[in-house]
């Protein structure tokens, strides 16, 4: 009798220990951040001033004539397959 009220008491603080007991959870509600609303648009300023022109570029030298008879024709590269 006295091994089995030992068992019993064993058995039932092991059990109250096992049970889940709420635990409060602490919430932080974070603080609203003030939302700023902008005012009416202010009067459009004044016109800005008509830019420079530029400076003309200077001309390039002319070429020389070419010699007679020698012409050359590039021919363009195949096209391949039709593009996917």
């Amino acid at each position: 009798m006295n091994r089995s009220t030992l068992l019993l008491v064993l058995f039932a603080a092991a059990a109250a220990t096992a049970c889940d007991r709420p635990n409060p959870t602490v919430v932080t509600v974070p603080t609203p951040t003030p939302t700023v609303v902008p005012g009416p648009p202010g009067p459009q300023g004044a016109t800005g001033t008509q830019g420079n022109q530029g400076n003309q570029g200077n001309q390039g030298a002319t070429g020389t004539p070419g010699e007679g008879g020698n012409t050359v024709i590039v021919v363009p590269p195949a096209a391949s397959g039709p593009a996917k």
